[in-house]
Protein backbone atom coordinates (compact mmCIF):
# COMPACT_ATOMS: atom_id res chain seq x y z
CA UNK A 1 0.00 0.00 0.00
CA UNK A 2 1.60 3.43 -0.96
CA UNK A 3 2.31 5.51 2.37
CA UNK A 4 0.57 8.07 1.05
CA UNK A 5 -2.79 6.45 1.24
CA UNK A 6 -2.64 5.50 4.57
CA UNK A 7 -4.77 7.14 7.31
CA UNK A 8 -5.39 6.09 10.92
CA UNK A 9 -7.99 3.16 10.06
CA UNK A 10 -6.79 2.02 7.04
CA UNK A 11 -5.29 -1.42 7.08
CA UNK A 12 -6.42 -2.85 3.59
CA UNK A 13 -8.45 -0.43 2.16
CA UNK A 14 -6.70 1.68 -0.44
CA UNK A 15 -9.17 4.30 -1.05
CA UNK A 16 -8.63 6.06 2.00
CA UNK A 17 -8.09 9.45 2.28
CA UNK A 18 -4.92 10.63 2.92
CA UNK A 19 -4.06 12.05 6.63
CA UNK A 20 -1.49 14.88 6.32
CA UNK A 21 1.17 13.92 9.54
CA UNK A 22 3.18 17.23 8.63
CA UNK A 23 3.52 18.37 11.96
CA UNK A 24 2.94 16.33 15.14
CA UNK A 25 3.03 18.15 18.56
CA UNK A 26 3.48 16.18 21.82
CA UNK A 27 1.08 18.13 24.53
CA UNK A 28 1.84 17.49 28.58
CA UNK A 29 -0.99 14.92 29.83
CA UNK A 30 -0.70 16.56 33.18
CA UNK A 31 -1.15 20.71 32.21
CA UNK A 32 -4.75 21.16 31.46
CA UNK A 33 -4.17 24.69 30.02
CA UNK A 34 -1.89 22.89 27.47
CA UNK A 35 -4.49 20.74 26.48
CA UNK A 36 -6.87 23.26 26.35
CA UNK A 37 -5.06 25.87 24.26
CA UNK A 38 -4.09 22.61 21.86
CA UNK A 39 -7.46 23.18 20.20
CA UNK A 40 -6.41 26.09 18.39
CA UNK A 41 -2.78 25.13 17.42
CA UNK A 42 -2.81 24.18 13.64
CA UNK A 43 -0.75 20.79 14.15
CA UNK A 44 -1.78 17.83 11.54
CA UNK A 45 -1.92 15.65 15.18
CA UNK A 46 -1.34 15.93 18.75
CA UNK A 47 0.49 13.60 21.36
CA UNK A 48 -1.41 13.58 24.61
CA UNK A 49 1.39 12.73 26.43
CA UNK A 50 1.36 10.23 29.99
CA UNK A 51 5.56 9.45 29.38
CA UNK A 52 7.87 11.71 29.87
CA UNK A 53 5.98 14.46 29.97
CA UNK A 54 4.32 13.29 33.24
CA UNK A 55 5.52 12.81 37.14
CA UNK A 56 5.06 9.22 38.49
CA UNK A 57 2.56 11.13 41.51
CA UNK A 58 0.64 12.40 38.36
CA UNK A 59 0.26 9.22 36.02
CA UNK A 60 -3.34 8.57 36.83
CA UNK A 61 -4.68 12.10 37.12
CA UNK A 62 -3.13 13.06 33.87
CA UNK A 63 -4.53 9.53 32.13
CA UNK A 64 -8.27 10.61 33.39
CA UNK A 65 -7.92 14.25 31.97
CA UNK A 66 -5.88 13.54 28.51
CA UNK A 67 -9.02 10.56 27.97
CA UNK A 68 -11.73 13.01 28.68
CA UNK A 69 -9.74 15.21 26.30
CA UNK A 70 -10.04 12.98 23.60
CA UNK A 71 -12.64 12.17 24.34
CA UNK A 72 -14.43 15.82 23.98
CA UNK A 73 -14.26 16.05 20.12
CA UNK A 74 -13.23 19.39 20.61
CA UNK A 75 -9.95 19.20 18.42
CA UNK A 76 -11.31 18.90 15.29
CA UNK A 77 -9.79 17.12 12.60
CA UNK A 78 -6.44 16.65 14.14
CA UNK A 79 -5.56 13.57 15.17
CA UNK A 80 -5.38 12.61 18.78
CA UNK A 81 -2.64 10.34 19.93
CA UNK A 82 -2.55 9.25 23.59
CA UNK A 83 1.24 8.45 24.55
CA UNK A 84 1.29 5.47 26.87
CA UNK A 85 3.82 4.34 29.59
CA UNK A 86 5.91 2.11 27.95
CA UNK A 87 5.80 -1.95 28.55
CA UNK A 88 7.86 -2.38 31.35
CA UNK A 89 6.36 0.49 33.74
CA UNK A 90 3.58 -0.17 36.06
CA UNK A 91 1.06 2.13 34.33
CA UNK A 92 0.95 1.01 30.62
CA UNK A 93 -2.07 -1.70 31.55
CA UNK A 94 -4.00 0.98 33.41
CA UNK A 95 -3.21 4.13 29.95
CA UNK A 96 -3.92 0.82 27.41
CA UNK A 97 -7.21 -0.28 29.01
CA UNK A 98 -8.42 3.90 29.22
CA UNK A 99 -7.26 4.53 26.08
CA UNK A 100 -9.19 2.04 24.45
CA UNK A 101 -12.32 3.45 25.17
CA UNK A 102 -11.12 6.96 24.73
CA UNK A 103 -11.72 7.78 21.08
CA UNK A 104 -8.61 8.07 20.77
CA UNK A 105 -7.19 8.08 16.83
CA UNK A 106 -4.27 5.69 18.20
CA UNK A 107 -1.96 4.83 21.38
CA UNK A 108 1.66 5.85 21.09
CA UNK A 109 3.99 3.12 22.62
CA UNK A 110 7.27 3.93 23.34
CA UNK A 111 10.78 1.95 23.72
CA UNK A 112 9.48 -0.79 21.25
CA UNK A 113 12.13 -3.22 20.70
CA UNK A 114 10.42 -6.17 18.90
CA UNK A 115 7.57 -7.30 17.19
CA UNK A 116 6.85 -9.54 20.43
CA UNK A 117 6.31 -5.76 21.95
CA UNK A 118 3.56 -5.62 18.89
CA UNK A 119 2.05 -8.40 19.71
CA UNK A 120 1.73 -8.10 22.97
CA UNK A 121 -0.20 -4.39 23.13
CA UNK A 122 -2.03 -6.15 20.25
CA UNK A 123 -3.36 -8.59 22.93
CA UNK A 124 -3.78 -6.00 25.36
CA UNK A 125 -5.93 -3.72 23.16
CA UNK A 126 -8.45 -7.07 22.14
CA UNK A 127 -8.39 -7.83 25.87
CA UNK A 128 -9.95 -4.27 26.86
CA UNK A 129 -11.91 -4.03 23.59
CA UNK A 130 -10.29 -1.54 21.72
CA UNK A 131 -12.49 -0.35 18.52
CA UNK A 132 -10.38 -1.40 15.12
CA UNK A 133 -10.20 2.38 14.28
CA UNK A 134 -8.03 2.72 16.92
CA UNK A 135 -3.99 2.57 15.37
CA UNK A 136 -0.77 1.17 17.08
CA UNK A 137 2.27 3.85 16.51
CA UNK A 138 5.35 3.11 17.58
CA UNK A 139 8.58 4.82 18.96
CA UNK A 140 12.20 3.75 17.28
CA UNK A 141 14.71 4.88 20.09
CA UNK A 142 16.60 1.53 20.68
CA UNK A 143 19.26 0.13 19.47
CA UNK A 144 17.38 -3.32 19.88
CA UNK A 145 14.43 -1.48 17.75
CA UNK A 146 16.18 -0.35 15.38
CA UNK A 147 18.01 -3.43 14.34
CA UNK A 148 15.05 -5.24 14.82
CA UNK A 149 12.51 -2.01 12.68
CA UNK A 150 12.25 -4.91 9.81
CA UNK A 151 10.41 -7.69 11.56
CA UNK A 152 8.55 -4.65 13.66
CA UNK A 153 6.97 -2.82 10.75
CA UNK A 154 6.12 -6.28 8.93
CA UNK A 155 4.53 -7.53 12.62
CA UNK A 156 1.10 -6.02 11.99
CA UNK A 157 -1.64 -3.67 9.73
CA UNK A 158 -2.76 -2.08 12.83
CA UNK A 159 0.78 -0.46 13.50
CA UNK A 160 0.25 2.14 11.07
CA UNK A 161 2.84 5.01 12.02
CA UNK A 162 6.65 5.06 13.94
CA UNK A 163 8.20 8.21 15.28
CA UNK A 164 11.74 8.29 15.89
CA UNK A 165 12.95 9.13 19.35
CA UNK A 166 16.23 11.19 18.70
CA UNK A 167 16.59 12.27 22.16
CA UNK A 168 16.75 8.52 23.49
CA UNK A 169 18.47 6.89 20.37
CA UNK A 170 21.35 9.41 20.97
CA UNK A 171 22.04 8.89 24.90
CA UNK A 172 22.35 4.70 23.80
CA UNK A 173 24.52 5.53 21.38
CA UNK A 174 26.34 8.14 23.85
CA UNK A 175 26.62 10.25 20.81
CA UNK A 176 26.59 14.38 20.76
CA UNK A 177 23.09 16.10 19.12
CA UNK A 178 25.24 17.93 16.50
CA UNK A 179 23.69 20.19 13.99
CA UNK A 180 23.55 18.02 10.85
CA UNK A 181 22.80 14.84 13.52
CA UNK A 182 25.90 12.90 11.18
CA UNK A 183 26.09 10.20 14.73
CA UNK A 184 22.20 9.36 14.06
CA UNK A 185 22.29 9.27 10.33
CA UNK A 186 22.46 5.03 10.15
CA UNK A 187 19.78 5.17 12.48
CA UNK A 188 17.31 7.70 10.81
CA UNK A 189 18.14 5.72 7.49
CA UNK A 190 17.49 2.60 8.78
CA UNK A 191 14.31 3.06 9.93
CA UNK A 192 13.51 4.91 7.15
CA UNK A 193 13.92 2.21 4.80
CA UNK A 194 12.10 -0.27 6.98
CA UNK A 195 8.78 1.63 7.37
CA UNK A 196 8.90 2.49 3.91
CA UNK A 197 9.28 -1.50 2.83
CA UNK A 198 6.01 -1.78 4.69
CA UNK A 199 4.29 0.87 3.12
CA UNK A 200 3.99 3.11 6.22
CA UNK A 201 4.95 6.37 7.90
CA UNK A 202 7.42 8.01 9.49
CA UNK A 203 7.92 11.05 11.62
CA UNK A 204 11.51 12.14 12.59
CA UNK A 205 11.68 13.16 16.09
CA UNK A 206 11.96 16.14 17.84
CA UNK A 207 14.31 19.42 17.85
CA UNK A 208 15.01 20.45 21.11
CA UNK A 209 16.36 23.89 21.39
CA UNK A 210 13.22 26.35 21.08
CA UNK A 211 15.06 29.39 20.98
CA UNK A 212 17.14 28.40 17.74
CA UNK A 213 14.39 28.91 14.71
CA UNK A 214 16.97 28.65 11.96
CA UNK A 215 18.40 25.35 13.49
CA UNK A 216 14.68 24.14 13.53
CA UNK A 217 14.33 25.33 9.94
CA UNK A 218 17.47 23.15 8.81
CA UNK A 219 16.68 19.95 10.82
CA UNK A 220 12.95 20.16 9.61
CA UNK A 221 14.11 20.64 5.97
CA UNK A 222 16.64 17.50 6.23
CA UNK A 223 13.91 15.71 7.45
CA UNK A 224 11.94 15.86 4.54
CA UNK A 225 14.56 16.17 2.37
CA UNK A 226 15.45 12.38 3.46
CA UNK A 227 11.56 11.20 3.15
CA UNK A 228 9.95 11.22 6.46
CA UNK A 229 6.43 12.13 6.20
CA UNK A 230 6.30 14.92 9.14
CA UNK A 231 8.00 15.85 12.66
CA UNK A 232 7.29 15.42 16.08
CA UNK A 233 7.27 18.76 17.57
CA UNK A 234 7.52 20.27 21.26
CA UNK A 235 6.28 23.49 21.17
CA UNK A 236 3.71 25.45 19.29
CA UNK A 237 5.80 27.91 17.83
CA UNK A 238 7.28 25.26 15.65
CA UNK A 239 3.99 24.40 14.36
CA UNK A 240 3.81 26.59 11.01
CA UNK A 241 7.02 26.39 9.87
CA UNK A 242 7.00 22.51 9.86
CA UNK A 243 3.50 22.61 7.93
CA UNK A 244 5.26 24.95 5.40
CA UNK A 245 8.64 22.69 4.61
CA UNK A 246 6.75 19.63 4.60
CA UNK A 247 3.53 20.31 2.38
CA UNK A 248 4.55 20.69 -1.45
CA UNK A 249 4.95 23.96 -2.87
CA UNK A 250 3.10 26.12 -5.15
CA UNK A 251 5.86 25.24 -7.87
CA UNK A 252 5.69 21.33 -7.07
CA UNK A 253 2.28 21.18 -7.26
CA UNK A 254 2.23 23.20 -10.79
CA UNK A 255 4.92 20.45 -12.02
CA UNK A 256 3.41 17.94 -10.63
CA UNK A 257 -0.13 18.55 -12.38
CA UNK A 258 2.26 19.04 -15.53
CA UNK A 259 3.81 15.76 -15.06
CA UNK A 260 0.52 13.96 -14.47
CA UNK A 261 -0.94 15.55 -17.68
CA UNK A 262 2.16 14.82 -20.00
CA UNK A 263 1.91 10.99 -18.71
CA UNK A 264 -1.92 10.88 -19.33
CA UNK A 265 -1.35 12.35 -23.14
CA UNK A 266 1.77 10.62 -24.08
CA UNK A 267 -0.36 7.35 -22.92
CA UNK A 268 -3.35 7.95 -24.75
CA UNK A 269 -1.40 8.98 -27.97
CA UNK A 270 0.62 5.87 -27.59
CA UNK A 271 3.72 7.81 -26.72
CA UNK A 272 6.99 5.61 -25.17
CA UNK A 273 8.70 8.89 -24.11
CA UNK A 274 7.93 11.85 -22.16
CA UNK A 275 9.55 14.99 -21.36
CA UNK A 276 7.92 17.84 -18.57
CA UNK A 277 10.50 20.97 -18.41
CA UNK A 278 13.24 19.01 -20.26
CA UNK A 279 13.34 16.48 -17.89
CA UNK A 280 13.02 12.14 -18.73
CA UNK A 281 9.27 11.33 -17.01
CA UNK A 282 8.99 7.95 -15.86
CA UNK A 283 6.14 6.19 -13.91
CA UNK A 284 8.50 6.90 -10.72
CA UNK A 285 8.10 10.46 -11.08
CA UNK A 286 4.11 9.97 -12.06
CA UNK A 287 4.03 8.37 -8.52
CA UNK A 288 5.56 11.17 -6.94
CA UNK A 289 3.44 13.49 -8.74
CA UNK A 290 0.33 11.74 -7.43
CA UNK A 291 1.32 12.06 -4.18
CA UNK A 292 2.24 15.35 -3.72
CA UNK A 293 -1.18 16.97 -5.64
CA UNK A 294 -2.93 14.40 -3.09
CA UNK A 295 -0.60 15.61 0.46
CA UNK A 296 -1.68 19.29 -1.41
CA UNK A 297 -5.35 18.39 -1.75
CA UNK A 298 -5.59 17.12 1.79
CA UNK A 299 -4.12 20.25 3.39
CA UNK A 300 -6.38 22.32 1.66
CA UNK A 301 -9.40 20.25 2.47
CA UNK A 302 -8.24 20.47 6.03
CA UNK A 303 -8.11 24.54 6.01
CA UNK A 304 -10.94 24.71 4.39
CA UNK A 305 -12.82 22.83 7.92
Amino acid sequence: MPVWLLSTNCKENMTEVLVPRRSVLYMPGANARALEKAKDIPADSLIFDLEDAVAPDAKEAARERVCAAAASGDYGLKEIIIRVNGLDTPWCEGDLRAASQSGASAVLVPKINSAADIAVIEERLREYSAPDTLGIWAMLETPSGIFNVRSIAASSTGLTTFVMGTNDIAKELHAEYVADRSPLLFSLSTCLLAVREAGKVILDGVFNDIADAEGFLNEARQGRSMGFDGKTLIHPAQVDPCNDIFAPSAKEVDFASRVIEAFETAQAEGLGVVTVDGRMIENLHVDNARRSLALATAIAERSRS
